[in-house]
């Protein structure tokens, strides 16, 4: 990659061209960056034919076409043939073509560069994938980095870098930053991105926690190499770990708590395998016992092998490759050695507790509001709100409901009574709930004045109920109504 004294150089060529998410964008215009996200360049290629600095960028690194020697020295000047030396770019016959995607990239407060391997499969064109391809900014990648609670952390640690998107996020908000990786393209890209983004991020060579054996953290963020494949069938470094099915993110989840400061969280994006004749809730369940972790874990997806096959064969560039078949073959053949019916995908957010451990296991596909990191650290503090706490003591506490929190009725209009009320979550995991008329009432009520206790003795007041049975009936309803975000 560029060495050290050039990178001052590309920072300044790109910040002089406005090489940005929003500055692409208005350039390229709406049509074309949908196109992109199919893979088909020829609207950007043709919104991108008047020239200028930007223009030429985005041709050369998005568009992976040559451009000409004098704009790309216009575009980098006195840079082209250092990044030629550091086999960036390859400059010859009046041309320069790019080898590598610098790449812009960005949140609602930052401007940031990634450099990564260019973007395969563009416009049809289809090969199998080097093994050490680093990856750029994927749905996958995105997901992660939503996920991530970004509350201020001493030291982060990012398993997995790649090209170093991770890294870049935990830097904002932690004062330490360890990245971590086996394929050394990909350090040497995670480096790059550091450099280019002026962060200094501890950039290491090794397998998931070697790197950092003895070391503790309070923030660990992963997005693994966890396709579920057969023994021996590595493709790419990035997905492939080589580890016989689900055990990467099983040896993640098993072996966190010793990298982890007290209150510390480890989140990762992953899969894991539903076998026949076991409940995948209950498998996973297996690899917390006895640990000291609080655990979240959403399953997001449920895919059958051969969709599960076809998808990460043509991720690998192999769906026209000779022997497609014999592999597709052989993969379901493992899979039916393995009992393995189906594979979920989701997310984990594990923290060490010195407490009993609250685990919630879970399928939820339906709508998410991003970012949902701040709805799992404020789960985090709702579960230490009520651990250890008797319904009689929950009962004597005061909630209010969420800010974000909005009812809907059903049934006839101007019937007295609705036939059904349902609760609705509008941030983070957009839950619904349909309650009862106490359930309503209790929630609407429920504004910091009064105890939940206090609320359920109004209402059997005025439904003409017993108020220890409705305190006894709806005690677990608060816990879960609390639990679940719906109250405060």
């Amino acid at each position: 990659m560029l060495p050290s004294r050039f990178v001052p150089a590309l920072r300044s060529a790109l910040e002089r061209a406005d090489f940005t998410v929003d500055a692409v964008y208005a350039l390229i215009g709406d049509e074309a960056h949908r196109a992109l996200g199919r893979n088909q360049s020829v609207p950007a290629l043709r919104a991108t034919r008047g020239g200028g600095v930007l223009a030429t960028l985005v041709r050369l690194f998005a568009l992976q076409v040559p451009v000409t020697r004098d704009g790309a020295d216009a575009a980098l000047p006195g840079l082209v043939d250092a990044l030629a030396e550091a086999g960036m770019v390859v400059a010859s016959g009046g041309e320069v073509r790019a080898l590598v995607d610098i790449r812009p990239y960005g949140d609602e407060d930052h401007d940031w560069w990634i450099v990564c391997d260019p973007t395969p499969g563009l416009d049809g064109r289809q090969a199998p994938m080097d093994p050490s391809y680093v990856l750029g900014i994927s749905e996958a990648s995105s997901s992660l980095a939503q996920l991530t609670i970004r509350e201020p952390v001493g030291r982060a640690l990012d398993i997995g870098t790649g090209c170093g998107v991770q890294a870049l996020h935990l830097a904002q908000h932690a004062r330490e930053v360890v990245a971590t990786d086996v394929n050394p393209r990909a350090l040497a890209m995670a480096h790059l991105t550091a450099r280019l983004n002026e962060l200094d991020v501890d950039v290491r060579d090794g397998s998931l926690f070697e790197p950092v054996a003895g070391e503790r953290f309070d923030l660990i963020a992963t997005n693994p190499p966890f396709v579920i494949s057969p023994p021996g069938s590595q493709v790419l470094v990035y997905r492939d770990s080589g580890m016989p099915g689900d055990s990467v993110v099983r040896h993640l989840v098993e072996n966190a708590e010793t990298h982890l400061t007290d209150g510390g969280w480890c989140q990762i994006l992953a899969n894991w395998a539903h076998r026949e004749g076991t409940a995948w809730e209950d498998e996973l369940g297996q690899w917390l016992q006895d640990r000291p972790l609080d655990a979240w874990i959403l399953q997001r997806e449920l895919v059958d092998p051969p969709a599960y096959v076809e998808m990460w064969l043509a991720d690998a560039g192999l769906a026209t490759a000779p022997d497609y078949v014999q592999r597709y073959d052989a993969w379901l053949d493992w899979f039916e050695s393995e009992r393995i019916e189906a594979i979920g995908f989701g997310w984990l957010s594990l923290r060490r507790t010195t407490q009993t451990p609250v685990h919630r296991i879970e399928e939820w596909t339906g709508e998410i509001a991003q970012p949902v990191g701040p709805g799992i650290a404020a789960w985090g503090d709702r579960i230490d709100r009520l651990r250890g706490l008797g319904d009689d003591a929950l009962l004597d506490v005061t909630f209010r409901q969420a800010i974000d929190l909005v009812q809907e009725t059903r049934g006839a209009a101007g019937a007295d009574d609705p036939e059904s009320i349902v609760i609705r979550l509008q941030h983070g995991v957009r839950r619904t709930r349909q309650v009862d008329t106490v359930e309503a009432g209790l929630v609407g009520a429920s504004d910091g004045d009064l105890t939940s206790g206090q609320i359920l003795d109004a209402l059997a007041s005025l439904l003409g109920r017993d108020a220890g049975e409705l305190r006894r009936t709806y005690a677990p309803v608060v816990r879960e109504l609390v639990e679940e975000g719906f109250l405060v």
